[in-house]
């Protein structure tokens, strides 16, 4: 989903779910640590130098570069030797092209107030790069593009522990 959906807190009570029986994979990213947040449990914290290691010895599974207003912030899935996929299922936070995506939506107006509520928490709140991002994101998350990657199934945040519920319930029924 866009930013600000709720996808960081979904995962993590997702992945807590012992009935789903989830593994979680950890992604890269380029981009500074934000308030609250842990490496190599939200994400993997690396340097530009990490990304082109993995990129050289052919360990770089997939990257998306977005261009931000305090340059280039990259998300990335290396392969790292987390991942054996003939012992378990993985949880990730990727994009709409992810192998079976759960799409989360949030409407506009209160994505940008928790996209603002949560920048105000920054020791350096960093406003201009969130409001490009949600610009950013109408066009990265267009009908067209949600369409194209074959979603079908939007799941709404609104409750959170009803949104949490209903994915738990999707999950189930295509494992």
């Amino acid at each position: 989903g866009k930013s600000a959906s709720g996808k960081d807190r979904i995962y993590s009570l997702l992945a807590a779910h012992k009935e789903l029986n989830l593994k979680t994979l950890i992604l890269y990213t380029t981009r500074p640590i934000r308030a609250g947040e842990q490496d190599g449990k939200n994400y993997y914290f690396v340097d530009d130098g990490k990304l082109e290691e993995f990129r050289k010895n052919g360990n770089l599974i997939e990257e998306r570069a977005y261009h931000t207003v305090y340059g280039i912030w990259t998300y990335f899935t290396a392969d790292d030797g987390q991942v054996n996929l003939a012992d378990s299922d993985y949880l990730g936070i990727g994009t709409l092209e992810s192998v079976c995506p759960v799409y989360v939506q949030v409407e506009d107006g209160e994505r940008l107030s928790r996209a603002l509520n949560r920048e105000r928490e920054q020791e350096n709140p960093r406003y201009e790069e969130m409001c490009r991002r949600f610009i950013a994101d109408q066009s990265d998350f267009s009908e067209e593009n949600i369409l194209n990657a074959g979603i079908e199934k939007r799941f709404q945040n609104i409750n959170l522990d009803d949104c949490v519920k209903e994915i738990a319930n999707y999950i189930k029924s295509v494992q």
